[in-house]
């Protein structure tokens, strides 16, 4: 299971992606809620929350798209309990936190792929 906003997928989504399905047989993707990318980012996405799961769901290295929770964002890994949840390598997440609360997922923390050129502020701001 992998969490993102996915503002505009580009290649280094696509490695994020390409990542997760190496860690598994199926992969859920829980997409940022744009309230939440608010709150969090300081700005909206680019493109809305419905728009950025359309185009996931047609990326074939994603089993599942899920709309991230706006209050409760453990939700989706209580409920499908992921073997790994795999965090990109730029993502605030505390592992530690993370590991506590899931003792039974194992969390990884993925490669970059070129983020002084594949990195959705970078890309976003030009």
């Amino acid at each position: 299971m992998g969490f993102g906003t996915f503002d505009g997928l580009h290649p280094g989504h696509m490695s994020f992606l390409e990542q997760l399905k190496q860690l598994g047989d199926v992969v859920y993707v829980v997409v940022a809620r744009d309230v939440n990318v608010l709150k969090i980012k300081g700005q909206l996405p680019r493109i809305n929350e419905k728009i950025r799961m359309q185009v996931l769901q047609k990326a074939d290295i994603v089993n599942f798209v899920l709309p991230g929770e706006i209050n409760d964002f453990y939700k989706w890994i209580i409920i499908y309990k992921p073997d790994i949840i795999g965090l990109g390598y730029d993502q605030k997440a505390d592992i530690d936190e993370l590991k506590n609360i899931f003792p039974d997922i194992q969390i990884v923390r993925l490669k970059a792929y070129k983020p002084e050129k594949h990195k959705s502020s970078l890309l976003n701001s030009q």
